[in-house]
């Protein structure tokens, strides 16, 4: 009698862990990207007359301009911390990356807090406040690729893009923790009192993420999905030249497609609380308000995004946002140029409509557009590529453009000009890729195949837990 084939590893539904990792991720990318956030903050209100001194006396636009690219400096060594982060990740463990990049982020967020100043220390004022942003991008490049990928190869195949919206729903949650804690700030201090010392305290704050990143660490050391995930992180990365040799194009597209997104984002995030405070006379208190309302409207409007990329396409659901962020990008600096606190945050809500549905399907996206070999280098290293490209110095090229033209409506055909080239990227994308199969099942067969040393650790990853 012929032999019978193999019956298919079956990997049982893990409902209950996947959520343990999505919950994990979800806290863990708030967490960094709240450090993230606070630094921008600080670049819109203090940064500049403490450590630029000398600049800021002679002329405030160009110190401001310096203190927006330091908040895009550290987005060049993203990529870099993606590829040691995945080197690491390979050899030891992702539980591991996770806790020296929670820790990288919190201790250099905390340093910063403790920097002397430029009236203290002169020149090593800047210097060492860009070391440390440095070491916050370099903390930053790594994580998101596998929190992406986690969420998505774990998603049933018609809620993709709902799952796949859970990291990207810690970036509004992190704006928003940033940003309360920096209007209760600016709202019970003095303006003289904030600038001497109260622009520290979120800052030192952050030594809470030594406690949170071993907490974080133990609760997903617990999950089985995540011990499949770190051995299977092997199988989905590849050097950046066979990357860049054999899927360039979805490289090239993937980090376009990102690019507004991430620049209109980064005007929420900080450029509009410093320009109506610094330029329009508005209280800072007023327009932190604004950003925190416009956080709520990118939080809710993300997760719809996730949800309608599954019900009409993801692509199709990119275009929409990109659609409102060049039809809006113009017109809002009216509304903006009014000082006034509920038409400056309704022109803010409006942007979050079409940053939602640009941002809440970009997991699922990412993840269809490359095969699982390379999935994981591909979706990390365009995603890095693309925040550079798009909101490393977004901040600084709009107050360059302030400071030029004196007027701000040209820094929406600057925006405008960005997301009709990522609309058009998105728009080259097959549609073919939307839906099809991730090959999960076959890329765990096919790792076994090669790697039988790691079934016995797989199988017990796998296992569901017995009943006592």
């Amino acid at each position: 009698m012929a032999d019978q084939p193999a019956p298919a590893i079956s990997r049982p539904r893990r409902t209950r862990e996947e959520r343990r990792v999505l919950a994990g991720t979800l806290v863990g990318t708030t967490i960094e990207w709240y450090d993230f956030f606070i630094y921008a903050q600080a670049a819109a209100f203090v940064l500049a007359p403490l450590f630029f001194a000398p600049v800021s006396a002679d002329n405030p636009g160009l110190a401001q301009v310096i203190s927006w690219a330091t908040l895009g400096i550290s987005f060049l060594f993203r990529p870099l911390g993606a590829i040691v982060a995945g080197h690491i990740g390979d050899k030891y463990g992702r539980k591991l990356v996770l806790v020296i990049t929670l820790i990288g982020m919190g201790g250099a967020t905390a340093l910063i807090g403790a920097l002397p100043t430029y009236a203290q220390i002169g020149l090593w004022a800047p210097i060492l406040l860009m070391l440390l942003r440095i070491i916050q991008g370099f903390s930053a490049g790594g994580e998101w690729g596998g929190a992406a990928l986690m969420a998505v190869e774990h998603a049933p195949k018609n809620k993709r893009s709902a799952f796949g919206s859970y990291p990207q729903i810690g970036v509004p949650l992190g704006m928003l923790l940033a940003t309360a804690f920096m209007w209760a700030l600016t709202s019970s201090l003095s303006p003289e009192a904030f600038l001497e010392w109260g622009w520290r305290i979120p800052f030192l704050s952050s030594v809470v993420l030594i406690v949170v990143g071993y907490i974080i660490r133990k609760a997903v050391d617990e999950s089985p999905v995540f011990k499949e995930m770190q051995l299977r992180k092997k199988e989905s990365s590849a050097p950046l030249s066979v990357l860049m040799k054999s899927h360039k194009k979805s490289v090239i597209l993937a980090a376009l497609i990102f690019a507004a997104n991430n620049a209109a984002g980064y005007l929420v995030i900080a450029f509009f609380a410093s320009y109506g405070s610094n330029v329009l006379g508005m209280s800072r208190a007023s327009t932190l308000v604004a950003s925190f309302v416009g956080g709520l409207g990118w939080l809710v409007f993300t997760m719809y995004g996730g949800w309608l990329g599954d019900k009409i396409g993801k692509i199709r659901t990119f275009q929409i946002g990109y659609g409102i962020i060049i039809l809006w990008a113009i017109p809002m600096w009216f509304l903006l140029d009014t000082a006034s606190l509920p038409l400056f945050a309704l022109a803010i809500v409006i942007l979050t409509m079409g940053l939602g549905p640009s941002y809440g399907p970009q997991s699922a996206l990412y993840a269809e557009m490359f095969p699982a070999h390379v999935r994981y280098s591909g979706v990390s290293i365009g995603y890095a590529f693309g925040s550079i490209i798009g909101g490393a110095f977004a901040p600084m090229i709009a107050q360059l453009l302030l400071n030029e033209f004196k007027m701000s409506w040209v820094i929406g055909v600057y925006i405008a000009g960005l997301a009709i080239v990522s609309f058009i990227a998105v728009s080259m994308v097959p549609k073919s890729v939307e839906g099809s199969d991730l090959h999960v099942d076959e890329t765990h067969e096919q790792y076994l195949a090669e790697h039988p040393e790691d079934a016995v650790l797989i199988e017990n990853a796998v296992r569901p837990a017995e009943s006592p």
